[in-house]
């Protein structure tokens, strides 16, 4: 058993010696410099990726959109890089149907989540579309980044947000997509559906009257299955004039922090009760 022993730890030390890897004791230091939210916002797994990245030169600390400006200065003037000049993007929903707007076909009764909800023909909301609301994005959110509003519409602190995506993929209806904050010209509708058809299901659903297309500079909105697409590829040539007037405030422009501005022409909801069934 002595010479086993001998052998095994004598094997080892061989191991150690050749089999040793180098890792750069900066990572552990740029790691304690870094929110530890492992969120992924940065296009890594976690953190401790993000600083191997950094120590390799594959990304700039501003991709740490998580981390305040100061932080990210921090670790710039650490490795004696550049910060960087990362766009910040966000969650962002494409819906503004609340429940006092939007009508319901089916008083749904059953476990509380959106997906369960969808599983039983699609949801109880008449716009197919639609949110539906039990709020599964804002209980899966670790940044507490979104909440939901007094109509059963989820909300996004784009301060708080870290474009992890969590959002995007536990929502069943594919409503949230992350966008960079300078997209200011946003449609926050997602529905297919015409003109009458459209409106008697959600009272600020887009009707696909071109009105903003007309508007906005040539080619940057296309309507498509009755909806407004925006060309982000032409996005320098937004600007708040092709929301003006849009008759129920289906196409927004936002600010940095994600307030929603409609146009002059756009109908005022002043309803806070639900719409009946």
């Amino acid at each position: 058993m002595g010479g086993l022993g001998l052998l095994l730890s004598g094997a080892l030390a061989i191991a150690n010696r050749y089999l040793w890897v180098y890792e750069d004791p900066r990572i552990d230091d740029l790691e304690d410099m870094l929110p530890k939210t492992n969120c992924g916002a940065c296009g890594t797994a976690g953190c401790r990726p993000f600083a191997e990245a950094l120590i390799a030169g594959e990304l700039q600390p501003a991709n740490c959109t998580v981390s305040s400006k100061d932080d990210i200065d921090g670790i710039a003037n650490y490795l004696g890089v550049d910060a960087g000049n990362v766009v910040k993007r966000v969650a962002r929903l494409a819906c503004a149907g609340g429940k006092h707007v939007a009508r319901q076909r089916a008083h749904y009764e059953g476990f509380p989540s959106c997906r369960a909800a969808a599983v039983v023909g699609g949801g109880p909301k008449g716009c197919t579309w639609g949110c539906l609301g039990p709020a599964d994005c804002m209980e899966v959110c670790d940044q507490d980044a979104i909440h939901m509003d007094p109509h059963g519409l989820p909300v996004v602190d784009s301060d708080k947000c870290t474009a992890c995506e969590d959002c995007v993929e536990i929502c069943p209806k594919g409503l949230f997509s992350i966008q960079p904050v300078t997209r200011q010209l946003w449609v926050a509708r997602k529905n297919l559906l015409h003109d009458e058809d459209a409106e008697d299901l959600c009272e600020v659903a887009c009707t696909g009257c071109e009105k903003c297309a007309k508007d906005a500079p040539d080619g940057l909105i296309r309507i498509q299955d009755n909806l407004a697409r925006i060309d982000y590829s032409k996005n320098e040539l937004a600007s708040p004039i092709a929301i003006e007037r849009c008759p129920i405030g289906a196409i927004v422009w936002l600010d940095p922090a994600g307030r929603r501005t409609k146009g002059g022409k756009a109908k005022h909801i002043v309803r806070k009760e639900a719409l009946p069934l």
